[in-house]
């Protein structure tokens, strides 16, 4: 089907296990199968691939890719077509489509065209929303989220996919049983940014105040390097397995840091999280650590070890000794 379309697109398949192939799975960072990867100017770009894994999905998706990287956007009825309301659209308004700023836009979009829709425009009044008389340059960035839209004037590279990728991230993250909100959350999980989760049953009656003082607490540590998700019991249970935590501890919140360092408030209330962030902050909370519960009894000669005793009888035992861990 790839075969046929104009111009062909070329499909490939490697057996990465091959002893012969395995520098080229190192060189494109292969760590699982199957792993897609979408080869541009002879391999000089290569991005991942992030579509459908069935034949039409798939066969679509880089239809899609083989095109410009951004597409124009000639009427109120391409925007509307273009945008959608419940994903990631960017949008450039130009004088004219040339000039530093034109190309510097371009490259972005090339860069980052597996992430995210990209379009221009010489007249900004085609757009759904924001300011219509604007004759740019400028970048405007629809989202479903938030305050909708964003605009941006600096055409440095750098700066326009930073600003991509913050404005791409909602200030609190929603992760229940909706498809919508997963790239969202797969978003938020992959980013650089330390992880506040706060998990709780949103169906429960006087969860707003909660949520409420939650999106406060982001709104404060905006632009902080904090990333704030609130999670909704029904679709957390793989969560909870991972951080080792249970049901009748919601509502809690983690904050998980790059080094993988947790750190847990349990049975919380809407009036607990704001003092309990400050005192993170503050290195005032220690880090959390599952635990065996401490034995009643521990007068053998051998002494059982568990997490929540590990510093006071090891390390500031002030003895020497063995361990059978």
């Amino acid at each position: 089907m790839l075969s046929k379309h104009d111009p062909p697109i070329l499909l490939a398949k490697v057996d990465a296990n091959e002893e012969s192939n395995k520098d080229l799975a190192n060189e494109y960072e292969v760590r699982g199968f199957p792993t897609l990867k979408i080869l541009r100017n002879g391999g000089k770009n290569v991005q991942e691939y992030k579509g459908p894994r069935e034949a039409d999905g798939i066969v679509e998706y880089l239809k899609k890719q083989s095109g410009p990287a951004s597409a124009e956007i000639k009427s109120a009825e391409d925007a509307s077509s273009f945008i959608d309301e419940k994903k990631i659209v960017i949008v450039g308004v130009f004088p004219k489509f040339s000039g530093q700023e034109f190309d510097n836009y371009m490259a972005l979009a090339e860069k980052l065209r597996s992430d995210y829709e990209f379009g221009h425009t010489l007249d900004a009044k085609y757009l759904p929303r924001g300011e219509s008389s604007v004759t740019g340059p400028v970048v405007r960035l629809f989202k479903p989220f938030d305050e909708l839209f964003v605009d941006f004037k600096d055409f440095n590279v750098e700066a326009l996919e930073k600003f991509v990728e913050e404005s791409s991230i909602p200030l609190v993250t929603l992760f229940n049983n909706d498809p919508s909100n997963h790239p969202f959350v797969i978003k938020f999980y992959n980013s650089p940014l330390v992880k506040a989760m706060l998990f709780a049953n949103l169906s429960n009656e006087g969860v707003d105040s909660l949520k409420s003082k939650f999106r406060e607490v982001a709104e404060q540590y905006k632009g902080q390097g904090i990333g704030f998700l609130l999670g909704d019991l029904e679709a957390s249970q793989a969560a909870f397995q991972y951080f080792g935590v249970q049901e009748s501890q919601v509502p809690l919140i983690i904050i998980l840091e790059n080094d993988g360092k947790k750190y847990l408030k349990p049975n919380l209330e809407a009036d607990h999280i704001a003092p309990w962030v400050k005192d993170y902050k503050e290195g005032k909370v220690p880090p959390y650590v599952k635990s065996e519960p401490i034995p009643v009894e521990n007068n053998e000669p051998v002494k059982v070890v568990v997490a929540d005793t590990l510093d006071d009888m090891v390390f500031k035992s002030g003895k020497n000794g063995a361990c059978d861990c």
